[in-house]
């Protein structure tokens, strides 16, 4: 059997391609104008590709729960597909008099958009885990972390994180999958790797709370579209066992001028998205340092898990309590720059993902989603004089998270200050008895005094040992 490429569309054919015409590029094209504003100024070549390939569409702005986690988050695509409607409403009526045979040339260049689309952001999806950076290893703290005090979502990526090859796997995969989606002779093989991908990590953030899931599915369904053609002919051959000759429409050029030019732009386009891209990402995140967990180290060797033997507030000792909401129950060092104190008393949670910051205070993926009375500090230390500088990591996390704006602005966004430029410090000092003990003193954020004597753990996490250790 031959599938002609030729033949006149029914009426009812013509008036789906509308509305899918219509429908795609609405959520493929940016239409919110601050999207180019910072297109336009970037802060490197790096970020102009970013945003290509990043794009999401956002038409309605919803704050509910249903719609950070879960299927209100698919509002943008209700609208737009009410758009595409009263678009394809308009265009039949504008084309009833003249109403052309068949779409053939149109739905070959929407495809063409849709298999650039799918390539451009799930190749930038692969290399954040083929680094990998997406899902980093879980911090001391995040070990000590009782699971019922994890959001379920972190819980979800702590468990990818742990398997890092795994995540290196995986966004190898995503990389594989988007590179095929460019040559059309592997189209359809590259979108049903992408459908299955895309699908798992669409169902988890769903089931997981991870709001990562509207960006995942849309993958899926431009995945789906492509595999459009191919639904029939592979019903004939693999169903009915019918012999099939796939034939989709290509358009003829008209020079050979014309020729090399498509080629070069596809080929300038697979080599900014693929080769180049990969070596920018890989240049921010281990060059530049843009990532999700900090890297400046901690005091030296006080990396680990402390029991706090004193605690004393304005010179009273206070007993241990695991029910005494001033009174710390342990601390952590983490060997980067963030000092964690657990206490029985409620902190604000951070719910974002903690993407990659440039600035290890503004770095949140350690505090993100974990409840649990933990209180996390980022700190400078003056190993000279005993000082350390702190800032509390979680409170500007927590005040954007709980104030981002309901409708998108036309301003020009404003240069962002760190915590590092507008928070307040506290000022503690610290002394080592040994290498297991450290002495911390200082005024909180109320101005009483504190004193706490800090006595080492000996802790060896399963999951940081070799097999020749268990």
């Amino acid at each position: 059997m031959t599938q002609t490429i030729d033949r006149a569309w029914t009426k009812g054919e013509k008036f789906l391609f509308r509305v899918a015409f219509a429908f795609f590029l609405l959520l493929i094209f940016p239409l919110d104008l601050t999207w180019y504003d910072r297109l336009f100024h970037p802060r490197s070549f790096f970020w102009i590709l970013s945003s290509l390939a990043g794009y999401r569409a956002n038409f309605i702005t919803l704050t509910s729960e249903s719609a950070r986690w879960g299927i209100a988050g698919y509002a943008t695509w209700g609208a737009a597909l009410l758009g595409a409607l009263i678009i394809a409403g308009g265009w039949t009526f504008l084309v009833r008099k003249n109403e052309p045979e068949n779409y053939n040339r149109l739905y070959y260049w929407l495809r063409v958009v849709v298999r650039y689309r799918i390539a451009l952001g799930i190749i930038a999806f692969g290399f954040l885990k083929f680094y990998p950076m997406q899902m980093p290893p879980p911090a001391i703290s995040n070990l000590e972390t009782d699971l019922g005090d994890y959001n379920t979502y972190k819980l979800y990526w702590q468990q990818v994180g742990v398997s890092i090859w795994y995540e290196v796997v995986l966004g190898l995969v995503e990389i594989v999958g988007g590179i095929l989606l460019f040559f059309r002779g592997t189209t359809a093989l590259g979108a049903v790797i992408n459908i299955g991908v895309l699908g798992n990590i669409a169902h988890a953030n769903l089931a997981y709370d991870g709001a990562v899931h509207v960006y995942s599915s849309f993958f899926v369904l431009l995945s789906l579209f492509i595999l459009v053609p191919y639904v029939a002919p592979l019903w004939k051959l693999l169903i009915k066992q019918e012999d099939v000759s796939l034939q989709l429409y290509r358009p003829a050029w008209k020079s050979r001028a014309q020729q090399i030019w498509a080629h070069t732009v596809k080929y300038v386009i697979v080599f900014f998205f693929t080769i180049l891209y990969g070596i920018l990402r890989y240049d921010v995140h281990f060059k530049q340092g843009n990532l999700k967990d900090p890297i400046t180290p901690g005091l030296a060797k006080a990396a680990g898990v402390y029991n706090v033997t004193t605690f004393k507030l304005n010179g009273q000792d206070l007993p241990y309590s695991p029910l005494d909401s001033v009174r710390w129950s342990q601390v952590i060092f983490e060997k980067w720059s963030t000092l964690v104190y657990k206490v029985h008393k409620p902190f604000a949670i951070s719910l974002p993902n903690g993407d990659p910051q440039p600035k290890d205070v503004d770095r949140s993926y350690e505090l993100a989603g974990v409840a649990g009375g933990n209180r996390f500090l980022y700190y400078r230390a003056d190993t000279a004089n005993g000082l350390l500088y702190l800032q509390d990591k979680a409170q500007k996390t927590a005040w954007e998270d709980r104030n981002k704006p309901t409708k998108p602005s036309n301003k020009t966004p404003e240069k962002t200050k760190s915590k590092e430029e507008d928070a307040p410090q506290l000022v503690w000092h610290f002394t080592r008895q040994g290498s297991e003990r450290i002495i911390l003193s200082g005024l909180s954020e109320r101005k009483d005094s504190i004193y706490a004597v800090l006595d080492r753990v000996p802790i060896d996490y399963p999951l940081q040992l070799k097999r020749s250790q268990l």
